[in-house]
């Protein structure tokens, strides 16, 4: 069974998959049907402890997802970290609805807590899995904070409507789990699950990596549990599964995670674009000027001192009020870039403003040290790749192009102090002032590029 461009499946990998998908249902099922088997078990301590458990592996897969999503502005990783956090805080809820641990009686609210975050994630799950790219992903990731504070706000609104017995929420006797709103959550989020899981077995094909496979895996699980969680009476062995299983699903993809190189855990899950896009960006160079020579008079302590001191002032300029991405430092050298996200219209504008005070900050340090060197910086527009590099043991994110290669060009030649645009960053930055330095002849280009130095914005 093979789809176009994909790479055939081990039969043996497919039967071993049906395989434990299936046992839990089976086991569901024979329990239901053998009621002498389905053995009562009412445990408080281990119910709070499964549950509460299971919240927590949730919420550290959800901060993980959500992290990497905004660094990377990934789409499909911020919905798979909505997932987990709609799981993790219902859940939550669920595991103090324990009699004993917040209330002594039974709160119907803390009760339906776990099907509704459980529905909840099968919607933001079947919505990383439908298509992603394009500005459909830059408008989700510009939402992000947004649709974060808003899941976080139902769940609190939950919360309380519960505490306070407001309708529908009110009473000691949750809704009978077999009844039919319950029955058609269940059967709309286990359809969204199972769709969810179709498509990423589908990107696991394509790319392998254990992160795909883990959430396609952890989507049944959460589909499966959504069943035993719909027919199993209150403390029997069937219903302890559901725990089970909530429990495994998140195991998976934390464990999976753990595997996985620890700067881009989820590169697995990136879409296209971020694993291998093009974007017009701006990006921005800055080094020191003399610093070979400074290192050869200093000790390695107080170059360090020196770096460290340039740094802490010069980074916040560039990735705080103009919101730019620093790539890499090499050294003495920053290299930084702007609409990595395709979120930021105005890189040009942005970028040059980061390197004026990227100088005016720097400028301050130097002025208090006479005897260290001084920044150069250079900013450059134009077409790049977005691209993911390397193997495990060592992956980068980064971008690549001709344009990344005459900024840094680029800034050799700027003026110590200053800050050198092409011609490129100068169309885009109406008003500008500058000076030109003229038709440069810059390493490995065959034509010269014409450059200015920016003055003000």
């Amino acid at each position: 069974m093979t789809l176009a461009g994909d790479r055939p499946l081990n039969p043996r990998t497919v039967v071993a998959g049906v395989v434990a998908a299936l046992v839990p249902l089976g086991g569901l099922a024979l329990l239901l049907r053998r009621p002498s088997l389905d053995l009562s078990w009412e445990h408080h301590p281990s119910h709070f402890w499964i549950v509460l458990g299971a919240a927590a592996l949730s919420a550290v897969v959800a901060y993980g997802t959500g992290v990497a999503s905004l660094r990377r502005g990934d789409a499909r990783v911020l919905l798979v970290s909505l997932t987990f956090l709609s799981a993790a805080g219902f859940l939550g809820l669920h595991a103090l609805a324990t009699p004993g641990v917040l209330l002594d009686h039974p709160n119907a609210g803390f009760t339906v807590a776990t099907p509704t975050g459980v529905a909840l994630g099968a919607g933001f799950a079947a919505w990383s899995a439908t298509s992603l790219e394009g500005e459909r992903a830059v408008r989700i990731i510009a939402r992000a904070r947004v649709l974060r504070g808003a899941l976080i706000a139902v769940m609190a609104l939950w919360a309380v409507a519960s505490l306070a017995s407001l309708p529908p929420l009110n009473g000691h006797v949750a809704p009978e789990r077999a009844s039919g709103p319950m029955v058609a959550l269940a059967l709309v989020s286990i359809g969204l699950y199972v769709w969810a899981a179709l498509r990423y077995l589908r990107l696991w094909r394509h790319r392998r990596g254990s992160m795909p496979l883990a959430v396609a895996a952890a989507v049944v699980l959460l589909a499966e549990a959504m069943v035993a969680l719909l027919f199993a009476p209150n403390w029997h062995l069937s219903w302890w599964e559901w725990h089970v299983l909530m429990l495994l699903a998140f195991a998976l993809v934390a464990w999976g995670a753990q595997e996985q190189w620890h700067e881009e855990r989820f590169s697995g899950l990136y879409l296209d674009q971020t694993v291998a896009g093009r974007r017009e960006m701006s990006i921005l160079f800055a080094d020191l000027q003399g610093f070979t020579t400074f290192s050869e008079a200093h000790e390695p302590q107080e170059v360090t001192a020196m770096l460290n001191a340039y740094f802490e002032v010069a980074i916040p300029s560039v990735v705080g009020a103009h919101g730019g991405d620093v790539d890499r430092l090499i050294g003495d050298a920053i290299m930084a870039t702007f609409n990595r996200r395709g979120d930021q219209p105005d890189h040009a504008r942005r970028a040059a403003a980061a390197a004026l005070a990227l100088q005016e900050a720097t400028g301050t340090v130097a002025a208090e040290h006479p005897g260290w060197p001084r920044f150069r910086a250079a900013v450059n527009t134009g077409e790049v790749s977005v691209s993911l590099l390397g193997a495990g043991g060592g992956r980068t994110h980064t971008v690549i192009g001709d344009a990344v290669n005459v900024a840094s060009r680029l800034e050799a030649k700027a003026p110590v102090g200053g800050v050198a645009i092409s011609a490129a960053t100068r169309d885009l930055l109406p008003g500008a002032r500058t000076e030109p330095l003229g038709a440069l002849e810059l390493k490995g280009k065959t034509d010269a590029i014409e450059a200015y130095v920016l003055l003000e914005l």
